[in-house]
C-alpha cells in the first residue's frame, strides 16, 4: 500500500445518490411480521420488499388516509 495517493484527477461517485441511508424506524410486530411472511414467500429480504414499497408510495405519491378515534368515547 502506498502512503499517498493522488485524488487530483478523481470524479465523483455517479451512483452516490443512489446508495441506501441507514435509519432506525420503530414497526409493529404485525407488520413486521407480515412484510417478513411476504418477503419469505418471494425469497428476498423484507427490508428490500419495505424499501421497494415505500419507493413505490413515494413515486407515486400515494396519499395515506388517516382518521383517528378517540379512544375515550368509543370505549
Amino acid at each position: 500500500m502506498r502512503k499517498n495517493y493522488d485524488f487530483s484527477n478523481a470524479r465523483p461517485n455517479p451512483y452516490a445518490k443512489r446508495l441506501k441511508k441507514q435509519v432506525t424506524i420503530r414497526l409493529d410486530e404485525e407488520t413486521i411480521s407480515y412484510f417478513k411472511n411476504l418477503a419469505e414467500s418471494l425469497s428476498m429480504p423484507y427490508q428490500t420488499l419495505i424499501n421497494l414499497y415505500l419507493r413505490d408510495c413515494a413515486q407515486t405519491r400515494k396519499q395515506l388516509k388517516v382518521q383517528w378515534t378517540d379512544t375515550k368515547t368509543a370505549a
